[in-house]
């Protein structure tokens, strides 16, 4: 198989997106992200269920990013979560496809966290289960938790050449992120200054004025 071909391309960038960290590299803390941020995909390959989005209602229609990032809510009161996806996209069609399952709609998206994976620890040298971690849970879940998405920020990965056509003439919606994909097969990408600038203008502090 061709080493560019989508199948391909999605297991270079998934391997690469295990090594990022819990917290998206460059997203510094704020008062408007007072909780913890969690890694939910790509999982660890000894859990078979991870996080998902999907629509309210939805049974069979999910959403599986190649990366998803979610910052849960401090508090049970007010329970939310905040997501960051990465999406390789290796063609214009499933880019297009992509766009559209995260377009502003009238309908909002739901996070869904499995019992196995919140059972589970975040850290392969540190046994504390995930729902530990996430101050609103007050004991051990034993149904998955679903959250509404308070707000979404998507990375699309694009091949180089369709990356450059796309900056050159396309508009990128508020909430979108664009990188050519050899930025996310790359090794240790999370540690690229330019990486970590793009995702740190991707914050829910980037629309407002710095005072001074």
């Amino acid at each position: 198989m061709h080493p560019n071909s989508g199948p391909v391309m999605d297991r270079l960038v998934r391997t690469q997106l295990r090594k990022w960290p819990q917290r998206p590299p460059g997203m510094t803390a704020s008062l408007k992200q007072p909780g913890i941020w969690l890694k939910g995909r790509p999982g660890e390959p000894n859990i078979s269920t991870h996080p998902f989005l999907k629509v309210p209602g939805s049974n069979r229609l999910r959403t599986l990013p190649d990366g998803l990032w979610l910052h849960f809510s401090p508090s049970a009161e007010d329970p939310y979560v905040d997501i960051l996806c990465i999406e390789a996209c290796s063609s214009l069609p499933n880019l297009l496809d992509k766009r559209s399952r995260f377009a502003p709609s009238v309908s909002s998206l739901v996070a869904v966290c499995p019992v196995d994976w919140l059972l589970a620890p975040a850290q392969p040298n540190d046994l504390t289960p995930r729902w530990r971690l996430i101050r609103m849970l007050a004991g051990e879940p034993s149904t998955p938790l679903i959250l509404p998405v308070r707000d979404a920020r998507v990375l699309f990965g694009l091949a180089r050449r369709h990356f450059d056509h796309f900056a050159e003439s396309q508009i990128a919606q508020p909430h979108e992120l664009f990188c050519p994909m050899e930025a996310l097969v790359a090794d240790r990408g999370h540690e690229s200054p330019a990486m970590r600038e793009l995702i740190f203008r991707s914050s829910v502090m980037s629309n407002f004025m710095d005072p001074g």
